[in-house]
């Protein structure tokens, strides 16, 4: 067969991301193209204005265009700051004896989402957790079994109607169909999170720019997501008050000069910078500026602590925390979560990935790559079509018309 041409767009409050890849082999991801553009007109993971969130897209998607050598038409596209709630359901239909076939699992899935749901609100993940066949439980593949009874565990998680339909609205008005919507940590664990880690037990924090996005794997499965409107744009914003500087200038200082521990900095260390109010640069105590980040960042982190126990699964993570997401790359992060959390702590980046890899392969970029591995499922069931001869070669997508819940079904 050919090898099919996948699209992901990350489209954060503090960058977007658009990867173009080839599937090779079935399994590995060849990136062909990669556009990076900061975001604009995106706040807190919402848009707040959509002429320019369409713009920063647009420009994003041209230069994935132009490294890639192919025409973008439709994407995967990432999602967060929605107001993100999730329920558990369960869902029972009647087999009469037969063998269960996948038609069967799907209409246990439909049966799962018949709950109440606010008109404001709609579903974008339905998340099978395990089946029960005539009341015998653990099961986690019933095609092909005997039964009368086909019961499914499902983990339903839904989002704002009206935040979906902006960031869809931008999208269209760059041009680009939205092949589905994946929440944001959904999509980073795909890229970094190992089946040991799933099985056990793990959470995974992505530390994004306007929020920090949260999931929880138990047995393999998905068990509890949250989106918090709280991320480094906060700590961008503590050091411009605290230090009197301009807001570019302010995240500047925090990429170049900032940690997480206060402990960990020298009495002696300092940095030159201009601030408001002076035409010469001003000598800084690098112990200053920490100072300002600690504060905020185990503010992050006591939060990230007690949505975890919240959730009520705080004491089945064996696996910890696992960090992505641009905030996870300051210095002294995973000290500092694992000290507040009590938790085992890494930072994760995007694995089994080839080509254009040099500017993705860090946890900023954990969404971006994420979005390729769920494409990645779309296509094990054909849903995108493979790439085509010739030199104005478009890549076909898998479009939301004919399989709306297919790929919601499937995970994890």
């Amino acid at each position: 067969m050919e090898e099919p041409i996948v699209v992901g767009l990350d489209v954060g409050s503090s960058k977007i991301v658009t990867l173009v890849a080839r599937i090779e082999n079935g399994t590995t991801m060849r990136v062909l193209g990669v556009g990076i553009e900061p975001s604009q007109g995106i706040r807190n993971g919402n848009v707040v204005d959509i002429n320019a969130a369409s713009d920063a897209i647009a420009r994003s998607i041209e230069k994935a265009e132009r490294t890639s050598g192919y025409e973008i038409n439709s994407a995967i596209v990432s999602l967060a700051g929605a107001q993100v709630s999730s329920t558990n359901s369960k869902g029972i239909v009647g087999i009469s004896g037969r063998v269960i076939d996948q038609e069967d699992v799907y209409r246990a899935l439909d049966s799962a989402q018949a709950i109440a749901i606010p008109h404001n609100r709609e579903i974008i993940h339905v998340i099978q957790r395990g089946f029960i066949i005539d009341g015998q439980e653990g099961i986690r593949q019933p095609i092909g079994m005997h039964g009368y009874r086909l019961e499914v565990e499902t983990h339903i998680i839904t989002a704002s109607s009206s935040t979906i339909g902006n960031l869809r609205q931008c999208v269209a008005q760059a041009g680009i169909d939205v092949s589905d919507f994946v929440l944001n940590p959904l999509a980073a664990g795909e890229a970094v999170l190992t089946e040991t880690e799933r099985n056990l037990g793990v959470a995974i924090v992505d530390l994004g720019g306007g929020t920090t996005d949260i999931a929880i794997y138990v047995n393999g499965d998905i068990w509890y997501a949250n989106v918090m409107q709280i991320g480094g744009n906060h700590v961008s914003s503590d050091i411009a008050q605290g230090l009197r500087l301009p807001l570019d200038v302010a995240e500047e200082v925090k990429i170049q000069h900032g940690h997480a521990v206060l402990d960990d900095i020298g009495g002696s260390e300092s940095f030159n910078i201009v601030t408001f109010g002076s035409e010469q640069s001003t000598k800084i105590e690098r112990r200053e500026l920490v100072n300002i980040i600690e504060a905020r960042v185990e503010e992050i982190m006591q939060m990230v602590e007690q949505e975890i126990k919240r959730s009520g699964y705080d004491v089945m993570l064996p696996a910890g925390i696992v960090l992505t997401g641009g905030g996870a790359e300051m210095p002294g992060m995973r000290k500092l979560a694992g000290k507040i959390t009590g938790l085992p702590v890494r930072v994760g980046k995007p694995e089994n990935i080839v080509g254009l890899t040099d500017q993705i392969n860090n946890p900023a970029c954990a969404t971006s790559v994420g979005l390729l591995h769920w494409a990645l499922l779309m296509t094990e069931t054909h849903q995108i079509m493979p790439e085509q001869s010739g030199k104005d070669t478009k890549p076909q997508k898998a479009k939301a018309e004919g399989f709306l819940g297919w790929l919601r079904k499937i995970l994890p």
